[in-house]
């Protein structure tokens, strides 16, 4: 298969992980919830994972069918506005919300 459409996507967060089972056919997801995520891809869309620096790629031939896969996908834990973490696009910016400030003595 030859892909024209690509959709990266980083995982940020502390033990975070993504695997890629069956060829590229089903994706394993630890995000922090009390069971691992399982996400089976659609025909036309291949995932591959580098586990380096927790990146997953989508990429397809069909640019619909590719990049509704990668908003399903971001959509299982988008990005928290407030720490950051969660499943983001590599070219996505965030602003990040302040926190609050608690008492101040005066």
């Amino acid at each position: 298969m030859e892909a024209k459409f690509f959709r990266f996507l980083k995982l940020v967060g502390i033990g975070y992980k993504a695997r890629v089972e069956a060829g590229g056919r089903l994706l394993h997801l630890k995000l922090g919830y009390s069971h691992d995520v399982e996400l089976t891809v659609p025909p036309g869309v291949r995932v591959f994972c580098f586990k380096a620096d927790n990146k997953i790629v989508c990429a397809g031939i069909d640019k619909e069918r590719t990049h509704q896969f990668a908003a399903s996908l971001r959509s299982v834990k988008p990005p928290e506005i407030y720490q950051g973490t969660g499943i983001r696009y590599v070219d996505e910016v965030l602003k990040l919300k302040p926190g609050k400030k608690g008492k101040q003595n005066k």
